[in-house]
């Protein structure tokens, strides 16, 4: 099988196994961690939750961060990126600890936010870290097929994650504090993990680096300028062209993503925990979406090009998602989720391959941080949308033909580009 004979070719760079054990390790505490919240904040029974509600949490726990993110993107460029990977995790470890701690003690939403605040807003520095790194640790006539299968490891890491989370709640009597617990060991792992590479094997280069704090951030009005004429100068503008259409294919998911999350607490479902149960089923199947992405997305972009097959993507997923969405039923939906992991990981994987290929080594850290905030606010908006729109079961038309129109309005801009 293709996808297992690269995989054994990336496996012989020693970094590259090093840098894929705190990515699987640090994404599969994402997992644990997210279902966590999902558990607490959307399936508690004592909660009657709303797309509304769902909507605030994603603002509380993402728009925040999204607006200091450039500012992590220069710091990616100044910091030693594996010392971000040591001390991020070691911090989020600390920090779900605490959110464990107010579980228990039924502490006020504010200051459960707050910690899970934290926690995410440090994962704007791991994941950005991560993708800016791959280049360093792989060469480049390889860097498509790692940017295939680490992210969609990873990816596949926060699924299983998740899985391991839903067992951890049945064992420990449905607690959501346990799963967090879970969640703060396997941080802790990743930091541990990242031991095992030299603090200057990642980059950026020893001239760039500068340690402390207030030097860091006392040029970064500069840098993040420089960083965006960067990627505005011709060269780079396919990147430039490529970051926006993935944004908005971030919307259409995340929209959905809410619909799924109403539908399985209220429509498709009669008590929470066969609601959790669904919604863990349906994430696991657009797993496998991410995983087929991995497998077909080297084969396919190599023939069409990056930029084609983020346009065959998109032109799938408007013709897919109306069709397996509008019935509203458990079984198309299910199909809808595998089809969109497919499309939206196949298009990330070929975006990143072509940021990563066109953004100097000196630049990488704030122009993925850049693309972290803009998914981050696409996400957030989405689900502002979605609570406008989605009546209390989460059944809406409306929704599911306006991001199907929208995927086709990003295929077709994104194909006139490249014909360009």
């Amino acid at each position: 099988m293709a996808v297992v004979r690269d995989l054994r070719t990336l496996l012989r760079f020693r970094n590259f196994r090093r840098l894929l054990a705190v990515r699987l390790l640090s994404q599969g505490a994402d997992g644990v961690y997210q279902v966590a919240l999902a558990a607490y904040v959307v399936f508690s029974p004592e909660r009657q939750t709303s797309a509304a509600a769902i909507a605030s949490a994603m603002a509380v726990l993402l728009l925040p961060y999204s607006l200091v993110g450039p500012f992590a993107g220069v710091l990616l460029d100044r910091w030693r990126r594996r010392q971000v990977f040591l001390h991020g995790n070691l911090i989020r470890a600390v920090m779900a600890s605490a959110t464990a701690l107010l579980m228990v003690g039924h502490a006020p939403d504010w200051l459960f936010y707050v910690s899970a605040l934290c926690v995410t807003g440090v994962n704007r520095f791991i994941l950005a870290g991560l993708s800016a790194a791959l280049p360093r640790v792989v060469d480049e006539e390889r860097l498509v097929v790692a940017n295939s299968l680490s992210p969609t490891a990873g990816t596949l890491a926060a699924t299983a994650g998740g899985g391991l989370a839903f067992l951890v709640r049945l064992a420990f009597a449905h607690s959501d504090a346990a799963v967090v617990l879970l969640g703060a060991s396997l941080y802790l792992c990743a930091a541990l993990a990242s031991l095992r590479i030299a603090p200057d094997e990642l980059g950026p280069e020893p001239e760039l680096v500068r340690p402390r704090l207030l030097t860091a951030l006392g040029g970064s009005a500069r840098d993040l300028v420089a960083g965006v004429r960067h990627l505005a100068a011709p060269p780079r503008r396919e990147a430039a062209w490529a970051l926006m259409t993935m944004t908005l294919m971030r919307f259409c998911y995340g929209a959905l993503l809410v619909m799924l999350l109403m539908l399985c607490r209220y429509a498709f479902t009669s008590t929470t925990e066969s609601g959790l149960a669904l919604l863990g089923l349906a994430l696991g199947v657009s797993g496998a979406g991410f995983f087929a992405a991995a497998v077909v997305t080297p084969w396919a972009a190599g023939r069409l090009g990056p930029g084609w097959w983020i346009v065959t993507c998109a032109a799938a997923a408007a013709l897919l998602e109306p069709a397996l969405g509008l019935p509203f039923a458990r079984t198309p939906m299910l199909a809808a989720a595998f089809v969109l992991g497919l499309t939206t990981q196949s298009a990330k994987i070929a975006t990143d391959t072509i940021v990563q290929s066109s953004v100097d080594d000196a630049f990488r850290g704030r122009v993925f941080s850049v693309y972290d905030v803009l998914f981050n606010v696409a996400f957030v908006g989405a689900a502002g949308t979605a609570a406008l729109v989605l009546p209390p079961d989460g059944r809406s038309a409306f929704l599911v033909v306006m991001v199907a129109v929208t995927y086709g309005s990003v295929a077709a801009a994104m194909a006139r580009y490249e014909r360009r």
